[in-house]
């Protein structure tokens, strides 16, 4: 039997779940990088091609204030917008969309892909045309919103929506995916402001399919029947970064740096420690334990809470 709640004496530093790729844009003061990209200047953690006909500025903004969640300890958040020039290839969906662009393996094994997302009452998104929001290709897990008409965001997982909320202008929506691409299966993780991620739906069978370069950080916007609207909308990106091993459910978000292994400063005096405890025989695959634990530059020893989660 385990407490929802226990205090630890830790001596050391222990491992936390290893960050994959980090889309943070801690080392970028605003979105000018973009302009630089190409096939053949791949520059920063993002593939930057799908998007309309104008400069980097009219569709992605970066912002150490305005488009980040004050819960997210990055340094940066990210605006993503579309409107009547955002057709991309003469198609007649609207789209601006990051990839990531990595060689990591963010498409195997038992995978966490975070991100927080709002919009403002400026630019709000239409409630007529469908949006598809930071999907895979294969569609087998995604955001849609305006799927009826109403102020609805879904959650998505093989074209069915397994989960809903009413999308409020100005409350961020914390998100991540838990991809098992060896189980196929996905589970949704979700909170609001800056309260920890829950376990909110899932695990769902699923067709867990990545080539590693096809999940799409951003917004698709399918015309109504009866046309596009071609109005500017935004929306506000943040804590987007992808981990393996255990989810992080602090907003705060994971500490670590970008690339295989890669640690920082920071995570010498402040660390996020998961662990699995097994239960009983009978109930060995249905519990997960969180260990959260911060240490003292200062000191050896540090205090952790322990939060048992049930999935």
């Amino acid at each position: 039997m385990f407490s929802s709640s226990a205090l630890l004496s830790l001596v050391g530093i222990a491992a936390a779940g290893e960050i994959l790729w980090d889309g943070r844009l801690t080392n970028y003061s605003d979105a000018s990088f973009l302009a630089d990209w190409s096939w053949s200047n791949q520059v920063g953690p993002f593939q930057y091609y799908i998007h309309g006909s104008g400069s980097v500025d009219d569709y992605v903004a970066v912002s150490a204030s305005e488009y980040k969640n004050p819960a997210d300890t990055a340094t940066h958040g990210i605006q993503i917008s579309i409107d009547d020039t955002s057709s991309w290839n003469g198609q007649t969906m609207m789209r601006t969309e990051l990839i990531p662009s990595t060689d990591a393996a963010i498409n195997a094994g038992k995978v966490f892909y975070h991100y927080s997302i709002q919009h403002t009452e400026t630019d709000p998104p239409t409630q007529d045309e469908e949006h598809q929001i930071c999907f895979f290709e294969s569609h087998f897990t995604e955001l849609k919103y305006g799927l009826d008409s109403t102020n609805t965001l879904h959650w998505m997982a093989n074209s069915e929506s397994q989960w809903n909320v009413s999308l409020e202008a100005g409350v961020w929506h914390n998100v991540a995916y838990g991809i098992d691409f060896d189980a196929q299966t996905v589970t949704f993780y979700h909170s609001t402001g800056v309260d920890e991620l829950t376990l909110t739906a899932g695990p769902v069978s699923a067709t867990t399919s990545s080539d590693g370069a096809d999940w799409h950080l951003g917004v698709l916007r399918l015309p109504a029947s009866s046309g596009a609207s071609g109005v500017k909308e935004s929306w506000h990106f943040s804590g987007v970064y992808i981990e393996d091993g255990e989810l992080t459910i602090s907003i705060a978000g994971a500490s670590g740096g970008l690339g295989a292994g890669a640690t920082t400063a920071a995570a010498a005096s402040t660390q996020a420690v998961a662990s699995k405890v097994a239960a009983s025989s009978s109930a060995a695959t249905t519990l997960q334990t969180k260990v959260k634990t911060t240490a003292a530059a200062a000191t050896s020893t540090a205090a952790a809470e322990c939060k048992v989660v049930y999935a």
